[in-house]
């Protein structure tokens, strides 16, 4: 029987983590009697012991709870200006301030869920003791309105043991720097705070396609075929009605490009991109079809359409459905990856297969009996009997698997690569 080893260290939802969010009113720029073009009125029309008496109650509501109030308020402000078309120069910086304040709001992007991890190795390996790796970690993170986010934590795996770096005390969001000419689904570049780490950075929905939730990022370390890397990840863009593929792209994890995937099996959900070509193709997998897994092919990072039959379900605990568990890992016997798999009462597991190495579409192995199941005192949670990864790392002779428990926790494996070949 295949031997895992569990860190006792778990992650949870967190309701006080807030970030200071934009806060959206109808804009009109053409009906002064708009709700957003009154709030500024009056404003304007305040005094300025009255406008100084409720700028002082918001600050001591939230500066202590939020990095550089003073800055955000401001730069939401521009924003107003620039939507409302307003005369900057006849308001003074105390109102631009406390109109900036108006139109924000405070929200816990980690209040009902934490869950679907995925893993890579960090930018900084500097400094490390032998053995030692240093890891980015993306979390799907549920706030109010059942919206996801994408959080970021950064640790150190040492042997079988995991040390995550402390959060620091404020969380900001990315800020949006360029949008393409679709507002409705266009590529959107963004990038973090200079004074924020990584840790302390999350990534809401910009765009309409996004408007709803960027779900299971799935990341990986791409080496190009000019020697240059970047990180890719793919995730479910959902609007409220409808959901797309799509990338994030980064070189430094200070800028990030969110980007649309084109072609028909973008419609689908958990795609995951190999981290190198493989015969001269970009290749992910897919579930194309809702229940099956699916082998992709294409000369393009950012257009993909329907692939050819990998596998389908087989053994009991995944006879509803399966799907990948994160990008395919190169080990010197193949592609490993890592899928999941429905059972009876919709409960999930997680399993493996071993893929050719030269020919991806050739199934060398798969597990019979499933990797990693609920425990009883794991079922409970925001959907009961769920264990879900989006993504493990190699680290030495195992694989590092972060995964979800019940969509409300975080949890930490360590796999034995030789022991998981051997149960295929």
């Amino acid at each position: 029987m295949l031997s895992l080893h569990q860190s006792p260290l778990k992650l949870h939802a967190d309701p006080s983590r807030v970030v200071v969010r934009p806060f959206h009113l109808a804009w009109s720029s053409q009906e002064p009697s708009s709700r957003a073009q009154r709030l500024v009125d009056e404003v304007k029309a305040m005094d300025m012991r009255t406008a100084r008496t409720e700028l002082a109650l918001v600050f001591r509501d939230f500066e202590a709870r939020h990095w550089q109030t003073r800055k955000v308020f401001l730069q939401r402000y521009d924003e107003v200006e620039a939507q409302l078309g307003l005369d900057g120069r006849r308001i003074r910086e105390e109102k631009k301030i406390l109109i900036g304040a108006y139109f924000c709001h405070e929200y816990s992007y980690a209040a009902a869920a934490l869950m679907n991890p995925s893993v890579t190795r960090h930018p900084d390996q500097s400094g490390l003791a032998a053995g030692s790796v240093r890891i980015l970690m993306s979390l799907r993170a549920v706030g109010e309105g059942h919206i996801s986010s994408i959080a970021f934590r950064e640790g150190i795996i040492a042997g079988r043991e995991i040390m995550l770096m402390p959060e620091p005390p404020f969380a900001t969001a990315a800020n949006s720097v360029q949008v393409g000419a679709d507002r409705e689904n266009g590529s959107v570049t963004i990038h973090r705070h200079p004074d924020s780490s990584l840790s302390g950075t999350v990534l809401f929905p910009i765009t309409a396609a996004q408007r709803n939730g960027l779900e299971d990022l799935r990341i990986t370390h791409f080496s190009h075929d000019d020697g240059t890397t970047e990180w890719i990840g793919t995730y479910t863009a959902y609007s409220g009605t409808q959901i797309q593929s799509e990338m994030m792209r980064t070189k430094d994890f200070h800028h990030f490009d969110l980007v649309p995937i084109e072609g028909s099996a973008a419609r689908n959900k958990g795609m995951a991109l190999f981290p190198r070509k493989v015969d001269g193709q970009y290749m992910m997998i897919g579930r194309q079809d809702g229940q099956n897994l699916f082998l992709l092919k294409s000369d393009s990072l950012n257009h993909w359409d329907d692939g050819e039959m990998l596998l389908q379900p087989r053994y009991p605990w995944e006879l509803v459905q399966i799907g990948n568990c994160g990008p395919p890992i190169e080990i010197d016997e193949g592609w490993l990856l890592l899928t999941h798999g429905v059972g009876a009462m919709r409960k999930y597991s997680i399993g493996a297969v071993l893929l050719d190495k030269d020919d991806p579409s050739k199934v060398l192995g798969r597990t019979v009996q499933p990797v990693l199941s609920a425990n009883d005192e794991d079922r409970e949670g925001y959907v009961p009997n769920v264990v879900y990864t989006c993504g493990a790392i190699r680290a030495g002779a195992d694989l590092f698997m972060p995964y979800g428990v019940a969509d409300s926790s975080v949890a930490f494996a360590f796999v034995p690569i030789k022991g998981l070949l051997a149960s295929m």
